[in-house]
């Protein structure tokens, strides 16, 4: 099963908002993190994971809200 998303950043320099929408449009996850590496990272890895689990329920990655 293919699941695809597509990751809007709105990027400042303390922070970044991030939506994130699913083929259909809806959002399925809203956050905010720090403008650094390790955050970013952070977030890239946690929806990787959540994408190649779709029939588990995972939390998101870190600071971030599933709707």
């Amino acid at each position: 099963m293919t699941s695809i998303k597509y990751i809007g950043m709105d990027v400042h320099k303390e922070s970044i908002s991030i939506a994130v929408r699913n083929a259909a449009g809806k959002i399925v996850m809203e956050c905010v993190i720090e403008t650094k590496a390790n955050a970013i990272l952070d977030f890239i890895h946690g929806c990787a994971e959540s994408c190649r689990s779709p029939l588990k329920k995972e939390p998101g990655p870190p600071g971030c809200m599933t709707c």
